[in-house]
């Protein structure tokens, strides 16, 4: 009797200081041949941290210490769309699209699950102005 191919597949990874938290992520996802993630679970700490708020065309950039309290979001062929909170030393939240720019200070400890079935691509929305998310499933997956 075959045994399906699993739908999701995890995949544990540990960033070390100075890695650029999003770009590490993509190639990671990238090395394991996947085109399809998300961000299932993810602390750490960085510094700097690059933050884009909602409706923001430019990132604030947080130079102290930050404790990374989350970071969700997809990873997709084309790019990823990252949303993080992180904390600063008096305990205050601030949250945003996880910018390019953010450094590892001390580790990044972060659960990917790779979906080996599906293609994630970024594609310009007219109706948003933005590159958005299409998802397609590969067939014969």
């Amino acid at each position: 009797m075959a045994v399906p191919e699993p739908s999701a597949r995890t995949l544990p990874v540990r960033l070390r200081p100075g890695d650029d938290l999003r770009r590490a992520l993509e190639s990671v996802v990238a090395a394991e041949g996947g085109t399809a993630a998300f961000v299932l679970s993810a602390v750490g700490s960085l510094r700097p941290a690059e933050i884009r708020m909602a409706g923001a065309h430019g990132a604030l950039r947080i130079d102290s210490d930050t404790e990374l309290l989350t970071l969700s979001g997809s990873i997709a062929a084309g790019g990823s769309h990252l949303h993080m909170s992180v904390s600063d030393g008096q305990g205050r939240v601030l949250g945003g699209h996880a910018c390019y720019g953010c450094i590892v200070r001390t580790t990044a400890e972060v659960l990917l699950v790779l979906l080996p079935q599906w293609h994630f691509s970024r594609e310009p929305d007219p109706s948003t102005g933005w590159a958005e998310l299409v998802v397609r499933r590969i067939p014969d997956a």
